[in-house]
């Protein structure tokens, strides 16, 4: 099924992980895909793969965290393609895992002006685009962290938490423009990222790796993780028409890690 045929998407963070994985999905879907990163080597080793597949595909040297990247980024997609469809705001950090009180402003902030400031930034700059074209969908990436609080991540879950209240605002105020806007919470996801979360968390907790692994698998009702395919075909839903009467909502694809 082709059910992005023509559409163009830009992902954000697109380089490898969850963001890689969406757009070889959009790709496969019919979509038109600009990859966004600062990561020029994973950027660009993604766009190849998803040209074998035979879509068009743009890779962009970006940080979210710069108006004037983000902006540069609408307006390229635009020169290329004529026009903005999607976004998906998956650029992200994971940041610092240390206790509130051990955390410096520095590590605090980078991962508000990454995680929140550019999903902010990210979505300020295709709007336009997306209000002129009357329509539009903008899916934001937030984590089991935005559900409930996360010790040891305190910018970490604050982002995520704010993403899912960006997700309602927006819906809000644009849907009367055409734009749908909603938000993906990925539990623990099987890759490299999670690996370096464990560890992190072990090493800041005194407790083994496996400990660590263990509660996460433990505590899902499937008593596993899931794959970054499994997220991305649910940016898939949200994207296509099969959800176009769907806005403001957030759905949780953590395998039951948190119900709610």
């Amino acid at each position: 099924m082709q059910e992005l045929a023509e559409k163009v998407a830009i992902v954000t963070g697109g380089g490898y992980g969850i963001g890689r994985q969406v757009g070889l999905v959009f790709a496969r879907a019919g979509a038109k895909v600009v990859l966004a990163a600062r990561s020029t080597d994973r950027l660009e080793s993604t766009r190849a793969e998803i040209t074998a597949l035979g879509a068009e595909c743009a890779a962009l040297t970006i940080d979210v965290a710069k108006v004037s990247d983000c902006a540069r980024m609408a307006e390229q997609t635009l020169a290329r393609f004529g026009r903005i469809d999607i976004l998906v705001n998956n650029a992200g950090i994971e940041g610092a895992t240390k206790l509130t009180t051990e955390m410096t402003p520095e590590e605090w902030q980078e991962v508000i002006d990454i995680d929140l400031t550019g999903t902010w930034l990210a979505t300020r700059a295709v709007l336009p685009a997306m209000k002129q074209q009357k329509s539009g969908g903008i899916i934001n990436i937030s984590s089991g962290s935005g559900r409930r609080g996360y010790p040891f991540r305190a910018p970490y879950s604050a982002a995520k938490w704010a993403m899912i209240s960006l997700t309602q605002t927006w819906a809000g105020e644009w849907g009367r423009a055409g734009i749908r806007v909603n938000c993906i919470c990925p539990g623990p996801v099987l890759g490299d990222r999670i690996e370096r979360v464990i560890g992190a968390r072990a090493k800041a907790m005194g407790v083994p790796y496996e400990q660590v692994e263990r509660g996460f698998v433990a505590t899902a009702a499937m008593q596993r993780m899931v794959s970054e395919d499994e997220v991305a075909k649910v940016a898939l839903f949200f994207a296509g028409d099969q959800s176009s009467g769907v806005t403001g909502q957030t759905l949780n694809v953590d395998a039951g890690f948190i119900m709610n």
